[in-house]
């Protein structure tokens, strides 16, 4: 006997949905339809079982049988996972690893998302021991080519609308360290494009550099960025995995499959 056809020692019902659960693992792992005998093989089940348990789903309209003896997922998990999708917000998604990334480091930590030409500060991590003389306000926005989340945006925009961008802002500076050439800021999004991360060496505010990686959602849409802040003669290399490492527990919370 196969370990899927084994007694469950929690009892019958239990059983029944992890062989449900294992049926639907199948599926996902295929494009395309997938015949009960290789749904059997894959999952230790004897055919007729796989048949019976697919046939309830069939009912419910997890699974769809496009052809007789082939099976594939059906549309009431899409009809559910956009249920789940439209409860997710980034922001609840990210307070928790913010607040441990602030911990690690002891830095402000930053939530931005893009509006328009600038970036909004939609949360922040923070504490009075960071030494930051200067902390976003949560509402607060930047230039996006000042800030290190603005450059992972245009980062994904193409030449065009960056060069765009550049036309309608005329790359305006706030320090002496800011990006006020659009051929400069092309080689800087270009490294942003190559190494995934993103910099503010002290080209919005003098003192203050930052690190940046993206968070993505379940389509691989680029939906918002974390920041880390520090003084600009403190802030660590290091610190740059446990960024990037951050952003992808969020992205992946989000459902990014990265």
């Amino acid at each position: 006997m196969s370990t899927a056809e084994t007694q469950d020692p929690h009892g019958p019902a239990i059983q029944v949905l992890e062989r449900a659960f294992a049926l639907l693992d199948v599926l996902a792992a295929h494009r395309e339809p997938v015949s009960l005998k290789e749904i059997s093989e894959l999952t230790g089940l004897h055919p007729s079982t796989a048949h019976r348990i697919l046939n309830d789903l069939t009912i419910g309209r997890y699974v769809e049988r496009p052809a007789a003896g082939s099976y594939r997922l059906g549309m009431r998990l899409l009809e559910l996972g956009n249920l789940v999708k439209a409860r997710l917000d980034v922001r609840e998604a990210a307070l928790a690893p913010m607040r441990e990334l602030h911990r690690l480091t002891h830095q402000p930590v930053s939530l931005s998302v893009r509006q328009g030409d600038e970036i909004v500060y939609v949360e922040r991590a923070y504490s009075e021991r960071s030494g930051m003389q200067v902390v976003r306000a949560i509402g607060g926005r930047a230039p996006l080519h000042l800030t290190s989340v603005g450059k992972l945006f245009l980062a994904h925009d193409d030449a065009q609308r960056v060069r765009a961008y550049a036309t309608r802002t005329g790359l305006a500076g706030h320090t002496r360290n800011s990006i006020t050439e659009l051929s400069r800021l092309e080689r800087e999004l270009a490294a942003v494009r190559a190494l995934g991360v993103a910099r503010d060496d002290e080209e919005l505010e003098i003192g203050v550099r930052c690190m940046a990686a993206g968070i993505f959602d379940d389509q691989g849409a680029l939906v918002a960025g974390l920041s880390l802040s520090a003084p600009a003669d403190r802030l660590e290399e290091a610190w740059l995995d446990k960024v990037r490492a951050t952003a992808a527990k969020i992205s992946a919370t989000l459902g990014h499959r990265g």
